[in-house]
């Protein structure tokens, strides 16, 4: 008698090893008519976007950290929310002067963009920012770029969950996948609403003292690396990318080993592209991809799979000197190793 499958697990396992997306890159075609018939089609996975609206804004606070000026300001991103929006400034910025400025996505945690921005105030932020090397939009102000921030909706504090908001409703669920549960009711996905809040957050940027709205860049951790890729697809405001592990096979991280949420996908984008189509279609801008030889949450041989491929689309983009690997040996977290030097070089 035939043994039968009962595990659905097992069904999409097997689905996933016979799937070939629509859009998979084949050098054979050239680069320019794979993308133009690609991204539109990638884009519309996102769904609706929630309306720009003006962003109000109200400057909270202005301190100095670490011998940086750093602002909290509350910002309307979209109907019926708004967002805390913090800025590191350099220390050596000029009257007058103007800087690039790079969005710093963050990540999956309960702190969302505090350890990115440089918040140290505790012993549990600090953990999270030395085991990941998080605090890359302290580092990188230290460096000489203006930084800012948002928290993604379900993280920091815009948990539903957390201070000001004290919601129990979703309490033992993932608020990743409830609100994109919500977000689908209305034609959206949670993509789509943050990159919406991205785009509001950056546009308010643009408006500040020291920042050059011509020379700006955008890099993210883990999810922050989701975010700073569909920012980057989104918005081409954005002159320079860096993914910070974030590069894998959906087959392996998502489908195998269950390593995705509702923050991550968005309906039929599978079907379309896998993860390398998805960051090859940022060419012929400047890529940035780092890769922790010990990350236990995106395994090197699926992340190195995927930057094969993607150094082949860089390579029929006819730019292969715009793609670069920081592949460090460290676990998942920033490098760390080349973001100076490459948004120098291209911002």
């Amino acid at each position: 008698m035939k043994t039968r499958n009962l595990s659905p697990q097992v069904m999409f396992e097997r689905m996933a090893a016979e799937h070939r997306p629509i859009h998979r890159f084949d050098a054979k075609r050239p680069f320019a008519d794979w993308k133009a018939a690609a991204l539109p089609d990638v884009l519309a996975t996102l769904g609706d976007f929630p309306p720009a609206v003006p962003p109000n804004p109200q400057l909270v606070a202005e301190w100095t950290h670490d011998g940086l000026r750093k602002q909290r300001w509350l910002i309307d991103v979209g109907p019926h929310i708004s967002a805390a929006f913090l800025i590191n400034y350099p220390a050596d910025l000029a009257d007058g002067e103007r800087r690039p400025a790079i969005l710093c996505c963050h990540g999956h945690g309960q702190f969302g963009k505090e350890p990115v921005m440089g918040n140290d105030s505790s012993p549990a932020i600090r953990e999270s920012a030395r085991n990941h090397n998080y605090n890359y939009g302290h580092q990188m102000a230290k460096a000489g770029f203006v930084t800012f921030a948002i928290d993604w909706i379900g993280f920091g504090e815009r948990n539903p969950a957390r201070k000001p908001n004290h919601s129990n409703l979703g309490e033992g669920r993932d608020w990743c996948n409830i609100l994109y549960l919500h977000a689908t009711m209305f034609g959206m996905t949670s993509l789509s609403i943050n990159v919406a809040h991205g785009r509001a957050a950056t546009s308010f940027a643009c408006t500040l003292p020291g920042v050059d709205g011509d020379r700006l860049g955008v890099m993210g951790l883990s999810g922050g690396g989701t975010m700073t890729l569909w920012m980057g697809l989104c918005d081409e405001r954005f002159k320079a990318v860096e993914i910070i592990c974030y590069s894998d096979l959906w087959a392996a991280f998502g489908i195998r080993d269950t390593n995705y949420c509702g923050m991550q996908v968005a309906p039929g984008l599978y079907k379309r592209v896998d993860l390398p189509e998805a960051q090859g279609l940022i060419a012929p801008r400047p890529l940035l991809i780092d890769i922790g030889v010990y990350d236990s949450c995106f395994r090197l041989d699926d992340a190195m799979s995927c930057y094969r491929q993607l150094e082949k689309i860089y390579a029929a983009a006819g730019v292969t000197d715009r793609l670069e690997l920081d592949l460090h040996p460290g676990e998942h977290g920033w490098g760390g190793n080349r973001s100076v030097a490459f948004f120098t070089r291209w911002l």
